[in-house]
């Protein structure tokens, strides 16, 4: 067995086998793993907020699903990931709030998810599963040396895509 690298909110990290990478609490936030199923070499970005063009204060780069991303992906290319193999699974951006809303400030969850599926196609990076939406909380364990993502809610089983 190896380490379980910890990824906070608005952070990344890579991983490679035997360890693998977790980030606890996705509420409205998503975790975005790239993967290359080739090498092995995976990341994961914690993503609070979908866009920083749109906020003054964004030196945090992990904050968002724009800069994250890329930022990620810069990292896992220097491990020796290979741009042309790279895969990606999503976890996330639940709606927390019981009340229905059409207030799109309110609606960070489903804004956060949109603004990774862009990234990752404007970047050509195929979504291969997600487990997104609804109105809990996500604790998340991607296994670069399967490949699985596991997906942890309080009260469900433990799902894996």
């Amino acid at each position: 067995m190896g380490t379980m690298v910890k990824v906070g909110m608005a952070d990344l990290n890579v991983c490679l086998p035997p360890d693998a990478i977790t980030t606890l609490g996705l509420g409205s936030c998503v975790g975005v793993v790239l993967y290359d199923p080739t090498h092995k070499i995976s990341g994961m970005v914690h993503v609070m907020l979908p866009d920083s063009t749109k906020i003054r204060n964004n030196e945090n780069v992990a904050k968002f699903a724009d800069t994250g991303i890329e930022e990620l992906l810069r990292k896992i290319l220097a491990l020796g990931a290979s741009r042309s193999a790279l895969v990606s699974k999503i976890a996330g951006g639940a709606q927390m709030f019981a009340f229905r809303t059409d207030n799109e400030m309110l609606k960070v969850g489903s804004r956060n998810v949109d603004a990774v599926k862009a990234k990752l196609a404007e970047l050509k990076i195929p979504v291969l599963a997600e487990d997104t939406g609804l109105n809990y909380g996500r604790t998340i364990e991607f296994y670069p040396d399967t490949g699985n993502l596991l997906i942890k809610s309080v009260g469900k089983p433990t799902k894996t895509i």
